[in-house]
């Protein structure tokens, strides 16, 4: 198949047709930097550069898809063994293959979060050491930072290597790695192996990195290793977009990139495609406040759409949720949009809540983005464990998880032996836990056999429960809920009072969890009611879909928002102390930098009209405040700003319907 052509302008030809050598590409936002990565990528593999030599890194797995399904359209190959993958992902394929040179074993687990947590309150117990759980999460990111090289031991914070060194010890017993891992584990592989580096230096010889302000100095540290060999190494980025150095990010690599390879070539991609010429002075003119960044300046030829920004101070947050309501009504009625191509975005995902409310009661279809999945939730997780191991003891990954959650007494010693007789008789966890218990000489102590035999009795009288006939199916989970004690559980995680309601809020998700197998059992469309389905069921999707042709609103922080795009933009809870962020800019006043980069990122998002709302007061879990607009809108000239009333746009789905019908041409 013939390549497909692609239209670029002077500054995109350029980067794309340098291929050889380290090359720097600064792209501002909208200035079609994704099809300038991949026209670039089909130009190499248009000079006989193999795929297999090619390495394309970025950050989410939404973007390495879109990445090499454009490859494919342009070069009409499949493109098989070209490698596009985030960091973590590749990190995880090394892993995968190189792994047991740090003596890990085949199919480690990745922990997220909640398992780390859980993991790491195992390594304080072996320590006798008891935990607030704010203070194991405040550990959990200490630890993080730490493994990144983001902090370092000293006399402030020694006291807590035991506890470190206990934990590294848990997830190695444990056979997990947690995020970090995936890009320290391979960084120390290959500096303790010289012929694995030496392996994937030969191997990628061509590499590429999308969002590039975005890495860490872990990660750049990463990537160079493999890079250095040949030099052949093309960073893509905008340090206006560095949103996340709370995560690690430090857009100083550029400036590191530049050190590290002097002779690189530099690009700057100014011509945006996405937004409208007032968008785009609005945000020149909030993003010139910052100091320390490379001079560039966004321009279009657009000038067909809305002249002005659309500005709202509503009383509270309640009517603020309203009149975005009623604005998704009127542009679906007067513009013909769809549900998918309005975005609103939020600071913080507490102010998520009203907006939620509101759409609910609308009855308009909704995505949030930024938050946790309610099947994601760590007792949420907890119990999909249980059930997964009810329906297949032989799940290592799953019995690991429930083994002492909650807490039976089974030790980091008894838990090695369970693993060691699983090598030995090479067969399940399960199994050798059956073993064990029904040995003659076993091992372990007698209360810990006990421990054992009262697990594996709640497996199978579980699974009796749960094949009997195929019916009440909720009523056997709620009735597990209380065989395993998990409400106790709970309190015992959040000991103090202060964390009662935490607990509590647990304990309801449990609940939830349960009404909805309930209302999926007593479907009358529902013709085989049985745990294995559900499980497959909430594995496979956990969300309806809704219609395919309208999508959903598109509910998200900003921070989840970079690197997506709509026409339609509502950015809300636009006030002082919320962007920027008093947390933020109280931790550093460098901060105030990196915030004014979020509501730059923000207003960079729509492309055809901007809605920007700041309330009087605002609720709070306690309290109606008092706001501030946010200084940052000092910044945008006022002359771009149309200052509305709520109740210009505080008209119904039908009113809009009729507005619009009212003004086409057929009327006139």
């Amino acid at each position: 198949m013939a390549n497909k052509k692609v239209r670029l302008n002077p500054e995109q030809k350029k980067a794309v047709d340098t291929i050889e050598g380290p090359l720097l590409i600064i792209a501002g936002a909208g200035s079609g930097k994704t099809g300038v990565v991949t026209s670039r990528i089909a130009n190499m593999l248009n000079h006989g550069i193999p795929q297999a030599s090619i390495l394309a890194l970025t950050f989410t797995n939404k973007a390495a898809r879109e990445m090499e399904e454009r490859v494919k359209q342009i070069t009409g190959s499949k493109c098989s063994n070209l490698t596009v993958s985030t960091f973590h992902s590749f990190g995880v394929q090394i892993l995968r293959r190189k792994a047991h040179y740090l003596g890990y074993r085949p199919n480690f687990s990745i922990y997220d979060q909640n398992d780390q947590l859980t993991c790491l309150k195992e390594a304080a117990r072996e320590l006798k050491l008891t935990y607030e759980f704010q203070e194991l999460k405040d550990l959990a990111f200490f630890f993080s930072d730490i493994k990144t090289g983001r902090k370092e031991w000293d006399n402030t914070n020694d006291q807590h290597k035991p506890l470190y060194d206990e934990f590294l010890e848990h997830m190695k017993l444990y056979n997990a790695v947690d995020f970090d891992d995936l890009i320290t584990v391979p960084i120390q592989i290959f500096e303790q192996f010289d012929d694995v580096l030496s392996e994937y230096q030969e191997r990628y010889r061509y590499i590429m990195v999308d969002e590039f302000q975005d890495t860490s100095l872990l990660q750049y540290h990463f990537i160079d290793l493999i890079a250095r060999k040949y030099g052949n190494i093309c960073c893509v980025g905008d340090d206006d977009q560095s949103i996340y150095s709370w995560r690690g990010a430090n857009y100083h690599n550029i400036r590191q990139f530049e050190m590290d390879y002097p002779h690189l070539i530099e690009i700057k991609l100014e011509r945006n495609y996405r937004s409208t010429g007032t968008i785009l002075e609005a945000a020149n003119a909030v993003i010139a406040n910052n100091t320390n960044r490379k001079e560039k300046e966004l321009w279009t030829e657009d000038t067909e759409h809305d002249r002005t920004i659309k500005i709202l101070n509503p009383d509270d947050d309640k009517l603020e949720a309203d009149f975005i309501i009623d604005r998704i009504h009127e542009l679906r009625a007067s513009d013909n949009a769809t549900f998918g191509d309005m975005g609103i975005l939020v600071r913080t995902n507490s102010l998520c809540k009203s907006m939620e409310d509101a759409l609910l009661a609308n009855n308009i279809p909704y995505t949030v983005s930024g938050g946790q999945s309610f099947f994601q939730r760590k007792e949420i997780k907890d119990i999909i464990a249980y059930l997964r191991v009810i329906t297949n003891p032989d799940d290592d990954v799953n019995l690991l998880r429930i083994i002492n959650t909650p807490r039976r007494g089974i030790g980091k010693k008894a838990l090695q032996t369970i693993v060691d007789t699983s090598q030995h008789l090479n067969c399940s966890l399960y199994n050798a836990i059956t073993s064990l218990v029904q040995g003659q000489n076993s091992a372990l102590r007698p209360n810990t056999l006990s421990d054992l035999q009262d697990f594996m009795e709640l497996v199978e009288t579980y699974r009796d429960h749960f094949e009997e006939g195929q019916t009440d199916l909720a009523e056997h989970l709620r009735e597990m809920y209380e065989s395993i004690d998990y409400w106790g559980h709970l309190i015992q995680e959040f000991s103090s009072s202060a964390n009662e309601k935490a607990a509590k809020y647990r304990f309801d998700n449990l609940l939830m969890f349960a009404d909805f197998l309930e209302r999926w059992e007593r479907n009358a469309d529902n013709m085989e009611p049985t745990l294995v389905k559900w499980l497959n069921r909430i594995t496979l999707n956990t969300k309806d879909d809704g219609d395919p042709d309208q999508g959903k609103v598109n509910l998200m922080t900003i921070h989840a928002s970079k690197g997506l795009e709509f026409d339609h933009v509502f950015l809300a809870g636009v006030e002082d102390g919320i962007i920027p962020h008093a947390r933020s800019v109280a931790e550093s006043k460098d901060m105030v930098e990196e915030e004014r980069r979020l509501f730059y990122v923000a207003i960079t998002r729509a492309r055809k009209k901007l809605f920007i709302t700041h309330c009087q007061t605002r609720r709070t879990m306690k309290e109606t405040v008092e706001c501030v607009p946010s200084p940052f809108l000092e910044e945008i000239p006022q002359g771009l700003l149309e200052h509305v009333e709520d109740s210009d746009y505080n008209i119904s789905e039908e009113e809009a319907a009729d507005r619009a019908m009212a003004s086409m041409p057929w009327n006139s």
